[in-house]
């Protein structure tokens, strides 16, 4: 199945949960619909940047590389011990600190999608060797607070299901962060922990982390989906955003349904002087995007 297919039948209940609360009017009709309409584009929803340079997710021959391991906690949102994929930069040593980036997945995905899907650890890789990016570790954590945080089989988007998303929130916070500061050599200050996410990520990037400035200064949202919480709920103070983000980048591609949803926060942000980047690409709703979003963003954090 094409993964446009897949991100239209994985948002129709979300989609419809965010507009009218109505989970009964949930279909993938629907989805398609929403994915289908028209896309308005302003003069400003423009690129920021040129896709990345051809090979820049592939490994990288005779280099000393970076390692992915398994990072078990204990949550006591879920009741479950979870497990994130935590990547370690090349030349890894415990006789220094790292700042830490948390990346988050999409609504279909798991702690595996960052690195499978978009090759995260690959492009975070290059991008260290090549000097190009602050050494830094890289957190890849299941975003879907439940008991079973198992992908659901058949219909993705149960109301428990979606439920979990928004669950995460103090899950990150309250046990995952701590647990990571624990175990890795890493400042533990919100100016050298970032927070991303793709898709569903995205939303709850912009909800968690812009509600949560004290905790985080850089923040990444790609592709973000109808979880996001409105412009003016995500961003009441816009005196104190400018004051205290080191980064906001929001990204989409001009031919994703969604695109409404990041227009709506880029406009809100721009119309109350909220310094952020906006880079709209040519891609959908798919992997191209985030890949090439996210080796921007990579070499912008923690600088």
């Amino acid at each position: 199945m094409k993964r446009s297919l897949i991100a239209l039948l994985l948002f129709a209940p979300v989609i419809a949960l965010h507009a009218q609360g109505k989970p009964a009017d949930v279909s993938a009709e629907r989805a398609r619909a929403i994915f289908a309409r028209p896309i308005v584009l302003a003069p400003d929803d423009i690129r920021a940047f040129p896709d990345a340079p051809a090979g820049y997710r592939t490994p990288q021959a005779g280099s000393s590389h970076g390692r992915i391991e398994v990072l078990e906690y204990d949550s006591r949102v879920t009741g479950t011990r979870r497990k994130a994929n935590v990547f370690l930069p090349p030349g890894y040593s415990t006789a220094r600190k790292y700042p830490v980036l948390y990346l988050l997945h999409g609504i279909g995905g798991n702690q595996d999608e960052w690195r499978s899907y978009v090759k995260a650890d690959v492009i975070v890789d290059n991008l260290i060797l090549e000097g190009k990016a602050v050494p830094m570790i890289v957190v890849m954590p299941n975003g879907r607070a439940l008991p079973d945080d198992s992908v659901p089989k058949g219909n993705v988007f149960t109301p428990e299901n979606s439920a979990g998303f928004a669950k995460f929130e103090r899950d990150l916070l309250d046990h995952l962060i701590p647990a990571v500061e624990a175990k890795y050599p890493i400042y533990n200050d919100r100016e050298h922990r970032a927070l991303a996410g793709l898709s569903m990520g995205g939303g709850q990037t912009f909800d968690f982390g812009l509600a949560h400035l004290d905790t985080f200064a850089w923040l990444g949202a790609f592709s973000a989906a109808p979880n996001t919480k409105a412009p003016e709920v995500l961003i009441p103070d816009p005196a104190a955003a400018r004051a205290e983000l080191k980064l906001l980048y929001v990204s989409c591609g001009n031919k994703d349904g969604l695109i409404s949803i990041s227009q709506g926060v880029h406009r809100y942000l721009r119309d109350h002087n909220v310094p952020h980047i906006w880079n709209v690409d040519d891609a959908g709703h798919d992997g191209n995007t985030w890949g090439n979003n996210l080796w921007h963003f990579s070499q912008l954090i923690f600088r």
